[in-house]
């Protein structure tokens, strides 16, 4: 009979939709996953222009040439709103007001790193990749500085 009643009341009430990382205060925070999602959005675009359509009629090597092309362009447009996605996370939920005496420029650069992400997400720009990389190695080295660290930028590539 508790048990009812107790149901009967939770189901009664206006539930709040609720999602992980970092809704919650984790204090989970890295910007590794930036950088590893960048690191594939630079990838993807060199070997975006790498690739050379086949030449002639042969319908075999036109299939396997757009499925490569559309595959790398998929990856590279998700690794990039990725990149976007942890870099928010970053912004919004890590940095406070006080990091602004720190770092003047935090939302400058975040800000145009964002742009870069949205720019890498809509062109195959390697020039574009790179300065993502850049922004994302400089958000690296402002965050750890912020944590008291001097982390070594290392990528995987």
């Amino acid at each position: 009979m508790l048990r009812s009643a107790l149901s009967a009341i939770f189901k009664s009430l206006p539930a709040q939709k609720v999602k992980a990382h970092c809704d919650g205060p984790c204090g989970v925070y890295d910007p590794a996953s930036a950088r590893v999602a960048a690191e594939a959005v630079l990838s993807m675009t060199k070997k975006l222009k790498e690739m050379a359509p086949p030449q002639g009629n042969d319908s075999a090597a036109w299939a396997a040439y757009n499925n490569t092309f559309s595959r790398y362009v998929a990856i590279k447009e998700d690794q990039a709103k990725e990149t976007k996605k942890e870099l928010l996370i970053l912004w919004t939920d890590y940095f406070k007001p006080e990091h602004l005496a720190t770092y003047p420029d935090l939302h400058d650069t975040f800000w145009k790193a964002a742009k870069l992400c949205s720019a890498c997400k809509v062109n195959i720009d390697q020039q574009k990749a790179e300065e993502l990389m850049k922004s994302v190695e400089k958000i690296h080295h402002m965050f750890w500085k912020s944590k008291g660290r001097a982390d070594t930028w290392t990528t995987a590539s």
